[in-house]
């Protein structure tokens, strides 16, 4: 059974891995560059570095051998520095994008730089938000965050941020203003789709009621660093003993729950409640982050 579902697994985020990957590519060629509108990060600044090499030294190299350049290095620092499930997936997902952004044709589909703007930043989101869902990321500037954010404390929404900024006044300085406001529109859109998909700041409570509690808190021990409560149950049914398991979460970490949970205990029962706040200790992502490393160690 555990060996179906660890397949089952390795297949969805197979397709995670693609779908985003073929996402963020038609993102980049099909919007993006034919209007000189720039994405975050790591292709954003693959966008820049293409287009400034074109104009100064007239070589004309493509934006996803420059985005393979930059995660080659950046894979090797998060697979010593974060760790190999999460840069494996991550650095796959940044070698498909770089790939097919390199055979996929650059054409301008919308013809106005607003939609452009709208939809490469839309698709972009949908590109970064699945595989964060799925316990992985795209690549580059988000393996250069959580090791940052691990090694100095400094936080991974302050980090994109200050390159963001750096990505607008570089378009606006090299390009036009023009350019670098429709760019801040791409990564406004782009950022409220993530939020959208991804969610990671909302909290949720799950009670899990299962007859095999010591195996599930065990194995959600080495999954998640969260506290669990166990309420002794019984099933009005059968009158079987068993426990709710009681975890509170954030919303990112709700698949490896439910992964945990369905590969111990296929007969459980999870139910999941919204929660509106939470006092005392609560382990936010940098912490999260800060205890696996320790652990690792």
């Amino acid at each position: 059974m555990q060996t179906k579902i660890a397949k089952q697994e390795w297949v969805l985020k197979g397709l995670i891995m693609a779908g985003a990957s073929i996402v963020s590519a038609v993102a980049l060629n099909e919007f993006l560059i034919p209007g000189n509108i720039f994405s975050a990060g790591i292709n954003g600044i693959s966008q820049l570095l293409s287009i400034l090499v074109s104009t100064v030294f007239h070589i004309k190299l493509n934006t996803g051998w420059l985005i393979l350049l930059f995660n080659l290095p950046i894979g090797l620092l998060g697979w010593f520095k974060i760790g190999r499930g999460f840069t494996i997936y991550s650095f796959v997902t940044a070698f498909l994008t770089s790939v097919l952004a390199i055979v996929i044709p650059v054409q301008d589909v919308s013809h106005n730089p607003l939609l452009s703007a709208l939809f490469g930043g839309i698709l972009t989101g949908i590109g970064v938000a699945y595989p964060l869902k799925y316990g992985f990321s795209t690549g580059g500037m988000d393996i250069i965050a959580v090791i940052l954010e691990k090694t100095t404390g400094k936080t991974i929404g302050t980090l994109m941020m200050a390159t963001n900024l750096v990505i607008i006044l570089i378009a606006g300085a090299f390009f036009g203003w023009e350019n670098a406001l429709y760019t801040i529109i791409s990564i406004y859109a782009m950022s409220r789709v993530v939020d959208a998909i991804h969610t990671r700041h909302q909290k949720l409570t799950a009670f899990i009621v299962t007859t095999k509690a010591d195996s599930v808190i065990a194995e959600l021990g080495k999954t998640l660093i969260r506290g669990v409560t166990i309420m002794p149950a019984q099933g009005a049914y059968e009158r079987r003993p068993g426990a709710v398991l009681m975890v509170v979460i954030s919303r990112y970490e709700l698949y490896e729950l439910e992964h945990v949970v369905k590969t111990v205990d296929p007969q459980s029962f999870v139910n999941l409640v919204n929660t509106i706040d939470i006092e005392g200790n609560f382990y936010d992502e940098t912490e999260q982050l800060k205890a696996r490393g320790e652990t690792s160690q």
